[in-house]
């Protein structure tokens, strides 16, 4: 069995460099020899755990560190996502919307954070040394 491989940076909490964010998750994917599909997978994940970052947890662009980790082995990604905002596990309350209610009854949020729960093969959340750090794994199927 090949053994994991690991690739991480950081980058800024800043809208504008989510397009590094990105180049980098397409990077790692592409010589990992990662499937399309799953490449595009981890790019849209990340879209939407940074734009959480810089949306809500910090409120605006920041200089505030996010690390993104790769952990690459045959057939899986692990993801391991930090931000240093306040504390906030996402996963805690997910409630997939009432699709028999009104639209102008239904909770606004939370159908980013439902995605990626539905996305990932595996998710957890856990506030270390003064960060939240998300954890993922994404493959075929």
């Amino acid at each position: 069995m090949a053994a994991e491989s690991e690739h991480v940076k950081v980058f800024p909490a800043r809208m504008d460099a989510f397009g590094e964010v990105s180049a980098f998750a397409a990077e790692v994917g592409a010589a990992a020899g990662l499937d399309h599909d799953v490449r595009l997978k981890l790019v849209l994940l990340l879209e939407e755990l940074f734009t959480n970052t810089v949306a809500h947890g910090h409120g605006h662009d920041s200089a505030e560190p996010v690390r993104v980790a790769f952990g690459v082995a045959p057939g899986r990604v692990a993801l391991t996502y930090e931000d240093t905002g306040p504390p906030h596990d996402p996963f805690a309350a997910i409630a997939a919307p009432d699709e028999g209610a009104p639209v102008e009854h239904r909770r606004v949020g939370g159908i980013g954070v439902l995605l990626v729960a539905a996305m990932a093969r595996h998710v957890a959340y856990e506030r270390r040394e003064g960060r939240n750090r998300i954890s993922l794994v994404v493959g075929p199927g």
